[in-house]
């Protein structure tokens, strides 16, 4: 500070604040200049624009902010100079992920838990139903990639399309997905019977003026919330075909514990729990994650003496489903949509429960679904050996080389297709190598082991999955590049930033492919009204709610700008 005095100091500081705010606002715009000049169209994605929480207090509201510019990844491939000029589109679909629609009025709930785990209960899970319609609207209006410029292919939802696999839950994705007039509430369908209403200071009790713990943190009060959150309303559906994946929550309760039988009473009764003491429930919920089997005697036991249990209007349909029943639930011609019949699976499917399959994705571009859910409980996942070998199998068919596990090239198989597999869990989260009760003789293989034989076959060049609720997109290097992949790992539908992900295949015409990844959030409004409980206004709320959950937190799920809008790199195989 030689020579300068504290107020001149401090002056030539703000400049210099200033004009670092200045460059960084116009380095912003020259980088979404260039994304748009690239780009067919940017418009209803978030190249174009993205939610931006705003507010000095402890409720941020959401406004329309400025859009995310694509980032180019290299780590696997280096990007050629003029590939726009010589791209050729191979693909474009969209992939949903953990729309987790959630019969809110269920008696298997444990909402009272969520101060240890936050997908216990969230503010805004009443609005799973329309927030996911909503996201169909955006998929409809945006139709096509924008950087390839082809029409979406087909949609693809990597699982946890249920939040606790109940038939009505079911009934209500299917809906969503392929248009229909839903009623978004069980139970008495005249009147609410969830934890929202019951006054307990542990809730969010959105039509009441009670002071509950989350009006401690800002959450509003919202007249009219919870009627309109039931109100029955028309799903569009969307307008191109789509298929399922499933996740641990479309095959266990709540996700986490094994479905042996022993809690359909529970599930259709008349006794919901909505609040137990502190003890019970910290006991309850390290048996949830680590000892599933005493969970479900923990909970029986709270239905006989324990906890405030209110009385609720029993319904069948909340009865969970089989995987069996799953599969056969999507070939009901009332379903079909925009199809496929079936959406991936088949007849042979709803024998067996056998939820794994393959499909054209685009002309030359296979797609694989695998099942990497395990039944004997937690929400990771692993792979059964005889899923593992079929995978295998099917990679051999679909390529004219690979390597054996030395590392020596085979040829073999009559075609090439390059392949993008879909899967719920990611490559980090497939650790669960418990046997799976309904096959307790077949040996489990986590992520690692699945990685491995991926990168024995060139013509895999994408790993699309879920479950974390985080955008997170990795590199599988390998010393052989044509060897190396991407895993594309995309944020769920009911946590913030509540987004799905456009994905565009290129050949870039010279010996490389280009991975474009397109994030997009549904068609509500950025911005909320209190006042507004029509169709929009509760989708909007749905979108605003969840940046302010309490228990969740949003920007650790956003992830980094290399995990939302990118172009990913890599060897295009046998060139």
């Amino acid at each position: 500070m030689r020579g300068m005095n504290r107020r001149q100091f401090v002056s030539r500081m703000s400049a210099v604040a200033a004009g670092a705010a200045l460059w960084s606002a116009t380095a912003q715009d020259r980088a979404l200049a260039a994304t748009a000049a690239r780009a067919v169209r940017v418009g209803g994605t978030t190249l174009e624009q993205a939610a931006m929480p705003v507010g000095s207090g402890s409720y941020k509201r959401l406004v329309a902010g400025p859009g995310w510019p694509l980032v180019v990844r290299g780590e696997l491939a280096a990007a050629g100079s003029g590939r726009d000029d010589r791209r050729t589109g191979l693909a474009s679909f969209v992939q949903f992920t953990d729309l987790h629609l959630a019969d809110t009025e269920s008696p298997v709930r444990f909402e009272y838990l969520a101060q240890y785990n936050d997908s216990a209960h969230r503010p805004q899970e009443a609005l799973t139903v329309r927030g996911a319609s909503s996201l169909v609207e955006r998929v409809n209006s945006v139709r096509q990639g924008p950087y390839t410029g082809l029409p979406f292919g087909m949609v693809m939802a990597t699982g946890d399309n249920t939040d606790n696999h109940e038939l009505i839950e079911l009934d209500w994705y299917l809906s969503v997905m392929s248009g229909g007039r839903i009623t978004p509430s069980s139970g008495d369908p005249s009147r609410y019977e969830g934890v929202q209403n019951s006054g307990s200071a542990a809730y969010w009790n959105p039509e009441s003026s009670f002071q509950d713990a989350y009006k401690a943190k800002g959450l509003p009060q919202i007249p009219g919330f919870l009627s309109g959150a039931g109100r029955p309303f028309n799903a569009p559906g969307l307008s191109v075909p789509w298929y399922t994946t499933v996740g641990n929550h479309d095959d266990s309760i709540e996700g986490s514990l094994p479905d042996l039988g022993l809690l359909g009473d529970l599930y259709t009764g008349d006794r919901k729990i909505e609040g137990i003491d502190d003890a019970t429930a910290a006991k309850l919920a390290y048996a949830l994650q680590h000892d599933p089997a005493q969970a479900v005697i923990l909970l029986g036991k709270l239905l006989g003496n324990g906890g405030a249990i209110r009385k609720v209007t029993p319904d069948e349909r909340r009865r969970p489903f089989t995987p069996a029943e799953f599969a056969k639930a999507h070939l009901n011609p009332a379903y079909t949509g925009a199809g496929p019949v079936g959406h991936g699976f088949t007849s042979d499917a709803a024998s067996s429960g056998h939820l794994y399959y393959t499909f054209p994705l685009a002309s030359g571009v296979l797609g694989i679904s695998l099942d990497t859910t395990n039944r004997a409980g937690f929400a990771d996942g692993s792979l059964g050996t005889a899923q593992l070998k079929w995978l295998e199998s099917v990679l051999k068919s679909h390529s004219s080389h690979w390597y054996d596990t030395d590392g020596h090239v085979v040829r073999g198989g009559s075609s090439d297709s390059l392949v993008v597999l879909f899967s719920h869990h990611t490559s980090a989260t497939m650790g669960n190598l418990l046997p799976d009760p309904y096959h307790p003789f077949e040996g489990r293989h986590d992520g690692n082991a699945l990685v491995s034989l991926l990168q024995r076959y060139p013509n895999v060049v994408a790993w699309v999955n879920g479950h974390t609720h985080e955008n997170r997109i990795t590199p599988h290097g390998h010393a052989v590049p044509e060897r190396a992949f991407w895993e594309i790992n995309t944020a769920s539908h009911v946590d913030y930033p509540q987004h799905a992900r456009i994905i565009e295949i290129a050949d870039n015409g010279d010996g490389t492919l280009s991975l474009f990844t397109t994030l997009i959030e549904s068609a509500a409004p950025y911005t909320t009204d209190f006042a507004d409980t029509s169709d929009r206004g509760l989708a909007a709320l749905y979108r605003e709610l969840s940046y302010n959950d309490p228990y969740a937190t949003p920007a650790a799920r956003l992830g980094s700008s290399a995990d939302h809008n990118t172009e990913l790199i890599l060897a295009h195989p046998g060139k």
